[in-house]
């Protein structure tokens, strides 16, 4: 699988760089950004956190916003943007054009509805096709954390619980955690996954949680002034769960954050110190 360049530029000791492909999973030309500190050479491979953007992002979000860089130089940490969805002249969108289904809005599942299935396969490319990617063409280990915002926060945690074998830890920033019985959540899953509402619990944070036994240490953040806290996000749900089961899960509500990347600049540091733990550890 080829990779082209598209742009780098220096920072804190390491680079930040962008790179397009032809996605065999999504049958359409991706593009993502990677940071790589100083210290990730050939000769000392650094591990990577994903990281996935939310509704109408792309790679450039995270990338630009977050002021990650230095904390993550520090640590010696790779960082991976991944886009929100396929893109290109053949991916279907919304007819509607709106920002919350379609091009930007691929919610980090496999879609089994047509016409969507040929190319949301978001789940499979975060999971398999972009790590074994980046694991073949930097310097880095098979050591992974993954974590997201909103959108990307939902994705984060579905994938990071179904697949704890490959992610030693997992956050969030302003989460979907319950999105079976959200807006959002229930209008993306309508059309991608169909009617047939039994599907939707493998890509509902909250669903997975009652079923499965979770080792992996769960860091959530989430603003108590968010405009989107009661009526999409629902983290209490998730909590309940986690109490009841007594799961590995962290949820910090801070006072008057809202959903921008004000409030992910605030406490990426701690995230990625979070991670590092993790990341560091040879368990």
């Amino acid at each position: 699988m080829d990779l082209t360049h598209i742009s780098q530029a220096k920072v804190f000791g390491g680079w930040h760089k962008q790179y397009q492909h032809d996605s065999n999973v999504l049958n359409c030309s991706m593009r993502f950004a990677i940071f790589l500190p100083l210290k990730a050479t050939p000769a000392t491979p650094v591990p990577v956190l994903y990281w996935l953007s939310g509704l109408t992002c792309s790679d450039e979000n995270f990338m630009q916003k977050a002021a990650a860089f230095q904390k993550a130089a520090e640590l010696g940490i790779a960082i991976v943007a991944a886009d929100t969805s396929p893109r290109g002249d053949d991916v279907p969108d919304d007819p509607q054009g709106s920002y919350d289904f379609g091009l930007g809005a691929g919610f980090y599942l496999n879609a089994t509805q047509q016409p969507w299935q040929k190319h949301y396969q978001m789940y499979s490319y975060i999971t398999d096709e972009l790590p074994k990617l980046i694991e073949k063409n930097f310097p880095v280990t098979s050591r992974k954390a993954i974590s997201g915002h909103s959108m990307g926060g939902h994705g984060a945690l579905t994938i990071g619980l179904k697949n704890q074998e490959q992610y030693v830890s997992i956050s969030a920033f302003s989460p979907i955690c319950h999105p079976s019985i959200v807006p959002w959540g229930e209008k993306a899953f309508r059309h991608y996954l169909g009617e047939d509402k039994s599907s939707w619990s493998e890509y509902d944070a909250t669903e997975l949680a009652k079923t499965l036994e979770v080792k992996r240490p769960i860091l959530i953040d989430q603003g108590d002034a968010d405009g989107f806290l009661q009526e999409q996000l629902k983290p209490e749900t998730l909590q309940t769960v986690a109490t009841q089961k007594q799961l590995p899960l962290t949820l910090r509500m801070q006072a008057g954050y809202d959903h921008s990347y004000f409030f992910i600049q605030t406490f990426i540091g701690e995230h990625l110190e979070f991670h590092a733990r993790y990341l560091n550890s040879k368990i």
